[in-house]
């Protein structure tokens, strides 16, 4: 049963159920994942506990993580990623860098490793209040169709890579105050 399921919503989900508490679960058929509201023990717990290999969809609205899981940048088939409102996002963790992710968590900055995710469409970062700025390495993402930067009031400037984004249909700064 668990090897077909598509799609999981553990919206506002404090604690997963213990079904899901077992890492060795296979979810490699899973391409929708929602996360909107959970507690950072549910994203931790679930996301690096799986093979989220095909994983398409991913929704982390309104978490208060600080950072992301570092297998999520195995997910190299995502194509959305939502991290709307998530205040307190300092960085999306780099996983082939210790050092620079050091560097990232002082000048909270968006970390090397999202260039990683190739087939990314759409990239929401609306309302992630702490980021200060984006790595270059954004300009990788060449499929990126639409990138939401609204409402990251602290983002001071945009790399000249996004020059590179030959896809990106809707770029979105409202109020982004600080540019």
């Amino acid at each position: 049963m668990v090897k077909n399921l598509k799609g999981i919503s553990f919206k506002k989900c404090e604690v997963l159920p213990s079904f899901f508490q077992n890492g060795s679960k296979e979810f490699h058929n899973l391409r929708l994942l929602d996360l909107t509201k959970a507690s950072p023990n549910t994203v931790e717990i679930f996301i690096q506990g799986q093979n989220l290999s095909n994983l398409r969809w991913l929704c982390l609205q309104k978490c208060t993580i600080q950072k992301l899981p570092s297998n999520l940048f195995n997910c190299c088939h995502l194509q959305v990623l939502h991290l709307t409102e998530c205040k307190f996002l300092q960085l999306v963790f780099d996983i082939f860098n210790h050092d620079l992710n050091d560097i990232c968590v002082k000048r909270k900055e968006l970390c090397t490793s999202i260039g990683k995710l190739n087939s990314l469409l759409e990239l929401s970062l609306a309302g992630c209040s702490n980021l200060q700025e984006l790595p270059t390495s954004v300009g990788q993402l060449s499929a990126l169709q639409n990138l939401n930067l609204s409402r990251c009031w602290r983002l001071q400037e945009l790399p000249t890579s996004i020059g590179q984004l030959s896809a990106l249909q809707t770029l979105e700064l409202n109020n982004c105050s600080s540019l």
